[in-house]
């Protein structure tokens, strides 16, 4: 019986040693870099997801229009609403993403996307892999960059974490060897850790930054964080005037929280699970999951979302419409810049500063103790179309700074 046992893993397991092999291959391929300027139009398709999703994307999308109205009015900018990600549909299909839907999406130039529901052991739905896992890998969006930025605390960080490979990527083709023994596979590539590390590089170099910071646990997972690690300085050899140093997720998760250090820390790639789970940590001390987006960047194609869930709990209890569109907000920020509206991303940046940390004069809450998504939307939009927009964001970081320094 065991012999039996020890055959089908290895049959399993050989089929995923071919899977990446031939992906090997295709990253060795020449790539096309689309140039949005010379686009017309610029098609952004949006995602609706499930759960809270459909409710935040819109008012995401109602932002984007809002930002961009004339190049809308001009037909520079079209927008391809793609509803068939929600969990019912994927169930229904037994796909992650249904063939059709994918279809859709690689009809755009660049996606929003709503969260979606992904399904775990012991629920109802079928053990399908999650929707963003494969978009990440259909589309190839091998970088996951996650700003966050805290002005008052001197806190500007740029997470670039691997999308498609580490113990993500084939997190549902793990082996039940038996009743006892459950096994799951980690992959990392030479190409796939080049590729995050170097744009790393370049972002650091780009922006005048000194310094990035590999996060691995290389002295413990030896193989595949080894050579994640070892690809990182090898890149860093490249880069004279940008230092390199490596630290361990285990103790990152602390220092991030120390006053005293993480002002210090700019640029860091990571592994697919401990980007996921620095950031979150991240987004937290920016005010929580809901204020922080993210950016899915491939060769080709590009994808912008939210960080955190579905929340079906909120659509349940009838608290949807009080969902917090921050985070899908600042996702549409990241979204303006990558296709070339550099000045409009920075207004909503800095009007999601002045409504969430320096005024609040509106507080959303997920209850009917605060203002509903569209409401905090609409009050997002008037700052960013307020002439006073960067002198209030200058003031509320220098008093926030004043602040900061009289309490310590």
């Amino acid at each position: 019986m065991s012999k039996e046992m020890v055959a089908i893993a290895k049959e399993k397991f050989s089929i995923i040693i071919e899977e990446q092999l031939k992906r090997v291959q295709e990253m060795k391929k020449e790539v096309f870099i689309p140039d949005y300027s010379a686009l017309s139009p610029i098609i952004i398709g949006i995602c609706w997801g499930d759960g809270i999703g459909e409710i935040i994307s819109k008012h995401a999308q109602r932002a984007i229009e809002h930002i961009l109205k004339d190049e809308v009015a001009k037909g520079r900018i079209e927008f391809k609403d793609i509803a068939g990600l929600t969990i019912e549909n994927r169930a229904a299909h037994k796909q992650a993403i249904p063939d059709e839907v994918l279809a859709e999406i690689k009809s755009c130039h660049v996606i929003l996307k709503g969260p979606t529901t992904t399904p775990q052991a012991g629920d109802q739905w079928p053990n399908i892999e999650s929707a963003n896992v494969a978009m990440r890998r259909y589309l190839d969006l091998f970088a996951n960059v996650r700003p966050v930025r805290i002005p008052q605390q001197g806190i500007d960080w740029c997470f670039f974490r691997e999308n498609t490979e580490g113990a993500y990527v084939l997190g549902s083709r793990g082996v039940e060897v038996s009743e006892d023994i459950s096994i799951d596979f980690k992959v990392i590539t030479e190409q796939g850790a080049e590729r995050i590390i170097r744009m790393a590089f370049e972002y650091a170099k780009k922006n005048n930054i000194d310094r990035v910071t590999v996060v691995t646990k290389s002295n413990v997972v030896k193989t595949t964080d080894g050579r994640f690690s070892r690809v990182a300085f090898r890149i860093a050899k490249e880069y004279p005037g940008i230092k390199l140093d490596e630290w361990y997720i285990d103790i990152m998760t602390a220092k991030l929280l120390d006053p005293a250090r993480r002002k210090d820390f700019k640029v860091m790639v990571l592994p697919n699970l401990y980007g996921d789970i620095l950031t979150d940590e991240a987004a937290q001390l920016q005010g929580g999951v809901g204020t922080a987006g993210s950016a899915n960047i491939g060769n080709k194609w590009s994808m912008f979302e939210a960080i955190h869930g579905s929340a079906p709990r909120m659509v349940k209890e009838g608290r949807a419409k009080f969902a917090d569109p921050c985070s899908m907000i600042r996702a549409s920020g990241m979204l303006l810049r990558h296709i070339g509206f550099n000045d409009q991303a920075k207004k909503v940046e800095m009007a999601l500063d002045v409504c969430g940390q320096f005024e609040k004069k509106m507080v959303i809450t997920g209850r009917d103790t605060g203002v509903t998504g569209e409401e905090y939307t609409n009050y997002v939009l008037s700052w960013v179309d307020n002439s006073q927009l960067e002198s209030r964001w200058e003031q509320g970081v220098k008093k926030q700074v004043v602040k900061k320094n009289s309490n310590s």
